[in-house]
């Protein structure tokens, strides 16, 4: 693969990692704002008290952790960074499959194959971008 198409298919890389943590930022803050309006999307009913602030925090953890690490690993070039997402989307997509089989949940193909398109996608990312060194932080 010549020089051009290597820098190519990073900046495409870059660029669709970049898209993913807007993305991801954008939920976690419209959770944020306007759960009412968000809800729906995920297949919520807003619960009532306890329940709507476990709700709002816990996905408004979720995705601000998503979108922060990923930009994160772009800015700082350090390819760990993309491990946090990584776990949250496989292990996601693992209690979606225990759900409908074990608690009799609706099956939720499209939600899993994007989480684990997601997932390998940051995989691949993770192994094909420079790697910036720990020992490179004292030079």
């Amino acid at each position: 693969m010549n020089n051009m198409l290597k820098r190519g298919l990073d900046i495409c890389l870059k660029t669709l990692v970049l898209l993913l943590a807007i993305l991801f930022v954008n939920i976690g803050v419209r959770w944020l704002i306007a759960p009412g309006d968000i809800a729906p999307d995920f297949g919520f009913a807003l619960s009532q008290g306890l329940g709507l602030s476990s709700q709002i925090g816990d996905m408004t953890g979720y995705f601000l952790t998503l979108g922060s690490c990923l930009l994160i690993a772009l800015i700082s070039g350090r390819h760990y960074w993309y491990y946090p997402p990584m776990m949250l989307l496989g292990i996601t997509a693992i209690g979606r499959l225990v759900a409908w089989l074990v608690h009799n949940a609706a099956f939720a193909g499209a939600a899993i194959g994007g989480e684990v398109t997601i997932f390998l996608i940051l995989l691949f990312t993770s192994r094909r971008l420079p790697k910036i060194d720990e020992t490179d932080e004292n030079a």
